[in-house]
This record gives structure tokens, sequence and C-alpha cells, in this order.
């Protein structure tokens, strides 16, 4: 653990004479909100966004390619970005961790997500495992499992989605049974992010087998060890974009675990489970607009080369008026997750907000992307230019971490509140 700390301040240090560690995220946020409304980041925000950006165009950008052609796992990467302290950004520091607020940890995302948001994913597969240990695990917990992620580079999982129950968690098949100080989970997940090569995973089971039973009530989160007996790891899914990240079905047939394990107690984990999006979807909402960011750059570069009709394409009215586009929707959508991030590090209710951002910036990363490939032409539908794979990458930023649709939902929820409290 303190080599890994060594190493993180090490390669900081290396861009800047500032010392990262002398300021606590926190302290931090609460000078800043003593200035008031202000777009100016602290000098640490700067650190950690000049260190994900030198990283993703450095060394992410140049193979992002060949990994995504591949679909193999980014290790060599993954490992870089632990040794550079741009993953497990969140975890305390009484676990070894950096302790980073959630706008921090989207700077990063964004700039990573910029690179290559296959290789974004995988890192942020961790954040979406590890958020229901760190806002409901005991110090036990947190310190068994989330210690461990800062002493190597390990991956975790998030284990909810199943075969027949996505947007509808409520409608989980997967049981827990208690007997004795064991439960027995038995069931199927599927479309698990770095299913294949986490160390452990955190489990929704329906520990209730009374089918009315209340869903606040009816559902308890798990922390699973990987190599526990009775888990079996299904094939990698060959999926349309964001090919390096592994993604698999996981089947648990009688797998112990111990009442220790359990988050909270029983018929807690629906609320965990939903409480961990406000946390983590601003950093979904942030590659999102890292992808967009990326593919408004490669397309402006190629207008300003590219010429057609004896002028270059940046010169025709249609041309700029989409880049225009491009620029209104992302600066939008930055403004949105910046502000939904804020909300929670202020520890104020940021569901409305981070809503808004996971929509809108899922939405824009897939028009932008697309419009991207516009402008290229014949040649954007080709794999040699680099828009098509950021094309395929972004539609599963309208699926994953909520749909389009259900944020929208729960937009129009919260905003109705508004009236009928």
């Amino acid at each position: 653990m303190a080599l890994w700390l060594r190493r993180s301040r090490a390669v900081l240090r290396s861009l800047s004479h500032f010392d990262w560690r002398s300021q606590h995220t926190k302290a931090g946020l609460k000078h800043e909100q003593g200035l008031g409304f202000s777009f100016e980041l602290t000098e640490q925000q700067k650190e950690f966004q000049a260190t994900a950006r030198k990283f993703a165009r450095e060394e992410i950008i140049p193979v992002a390619a060949e990994y995504d052609r591949t679909g193999e796992y980014p290790v060599p990467l993954i490992k870089r970005a632990w040794e550079l302290g741009l993953m497990n950004t969140h975890i305390p520091e009484s676990c070894g961790g950096l302790g980073l607020g959630t706008f921090d940890s989207c700077l990063i995302s964004e700039e990573l997500g910029y690179g290559c948001t296959g290789v974004l994913t995988a890192l942020d597969g961790n954040s979406l495992g590890e958020m229901p240990v760190l806002i409901a695990g005991n110090d036990q917990q947190q310190k068994k499992y989330l210690g461990r992620m800062t002493e190597e580079p390990l991956m975790c999982a998030y284990c909810v989605t199943e075969p027949g129950a996505g947007s509808d968690v409520a409608g989980i098949k997967t049981k827990a049974e208690k007997k004795g100080d064991e439960y027995i989970i038995n069931g199927q997940k599927m479309w698990i992010t770095n299913g294949g090569k986490a160390n452990w995973y955190f489990v929704l089971a329906r520990s209730d087998p009374d089918p009315k039973a209340p869903v606040g009530k009816a559902f308890t989160g798990f922390i699973v060890e990987a190599d526990t007996p009775g888990i079996h790891i299904g094939r990698k899914e060959l999926n349309m974009g964001q090919r390096c990240s592994d993604t698999r079905g996981i089947v648990f047939e009688d797998v112990r675990v111990p009442k220790e394990n359990v988050l909270i107690g029983e018929g807690a984990g629906f609320k965990i489970a939903m409480g961990v999006f406000d946390k983590t979807r601003p950093s979904v909402a942030a590659g999102a607009v890292g992808l967009a960011q990326r593919a408004m750059d490669e397309a402006t570069k190629y207008a300003l080369e590219r010429k057609t009709f004896g002028k270059l394409l940046v010169e025709h009215q249609a041309v700029s008026f989409m880049l225009a586009e491009m620029a209104i929707k992302i600066e939008l959508a930055r403004l949105c997750y910046q502000r939904a991030s804020w909300q929670s590090d202020s520890g104020r209710q940021n569901t409305y907000y981070v809503s808004i951002a996971k929509a809108f910036a899922g939405d824009i990363a897939n028009q932008v992307a697309s419009d991207a490939v516009q402008i290229f032409g014949g040649n954007g539908f080709n794999t040699e230019y680099p828009v098509e794979k950021l094309m395929r990458d972004a539609k599963i930023y309208q699926i994953y971490e909520g749909t389009a649709q259900i944020q929208r939902l729960v937009i129009a929820r919260e905003h109705i509140r508004k009236y009928t409290n």
C-alpha cells in the first residue's frame, strides 16, 4: 500500500512541484465554496486533469485501435493507471486511497474517455463495484476489500443485471437463502463489466422469498470473493463497441457467503444498489463528454485539412455549423456532469442533476460521434480513421448504468415532485 502511494506521488510531482497530498479534497471544496461561484479549478484538480490527459494522449490513444481490434483486456494500461493513481480515486485515505471527491474523479474520467472509453469502462467498473462498500460497508469490510485495491492493481465488479432484469432491478431472480451463519446464493448475472477479471463482486440477490415483499426489503447486498466455489464465469461477450472492456455472464451455484459479508443488513440491498448510481453516473457522463470532445477534435482537424470544391471543409458553412453544434452540446454536457458532481461533493441530493447529466451526455456523445463520421465522409466509415470506433463506443452510453429512457423517468419524477410536495 505504501509503495502504491509513493508511485502515485512521484508521478504526479513529476508534472509539477505542487504537493497534491498536502490538500484534502473536502478541505479544498470548502475553501472554494467560500469564494462563491467559480469555474476555476484548484491546483490539485489541475494536476489530476493534466496527469490523466498526458496518460490518455500519450499511452492510451496509440494502442486503442489495436485493443478494439483484438478485444484484449488492456492489462498494461490498467497497471499504469493504477501506478498513476488514476483509478480507485474515491477510496478513502483510511483505506490507503486518495479520497477524492466526485468532481475530481469526473475530471479524470473525461480525460480518460477522450483516449478510449473501453479502457475507461474497465477502470470505472472498479468504481461501480467498490461504491456499495464505500457507501454501506462497515470499517472492517472497507479496510478488507477497498484496502486491497490500493495494494496492487486488482479489479472488482458490480453484479446486479440479469438476463431478464436490466432496468427493472426489482425483477432480479438470483436468490440468497440464509443457513446458519452463511447465505447460499443461486442465480445468473449478465453483462457484468470486469466479470472475468474481478477479485471480488458486489452481488444483489433476493433474500425474501415472498413475491409480495416490498422492494425496499426484499433484496440483500453481498460482497463475494471471486474464487468462491460455485462461481462459473461465462465467455467474454463480443460487443459493438468498447471491445477491450471485459463483459461476461456469471452463474452462482450454491455459492456460500459468510454473514460478515452482508452490507448493512438483510433487506438493505436495493437501497444500496440504487444509491450507488448517484455517485457513479456523473463519471459515466464525464466519460461520454470525453468521447464527444475527441470526436469533435478529430472532425475539426480533418475539416481543416480536407478540401472540396476548391476550399477547406471548414470553410463550408454547412460543416462549420455542424462543428458549432458539437461545441454547444459538449459545453452543456460538461456543465451538466460538473453540476451533478458538485451536488454530490456538497452532500446534497443530486438524483435530478445526475440523471440529466447522464441522459444528455449519453445522447450528445452519440450525436457528435455520428456527425464526426459525416464530416469525414467515406473515410469516416473506415477503420483506418478513428471516428467509426468513437461512434460504436458511444452507443453504450445510452444503455449502461441506466438507459436514456430510465433517466427521463427519474427526471420526470423528480421534477413533478417539486410541485407536488
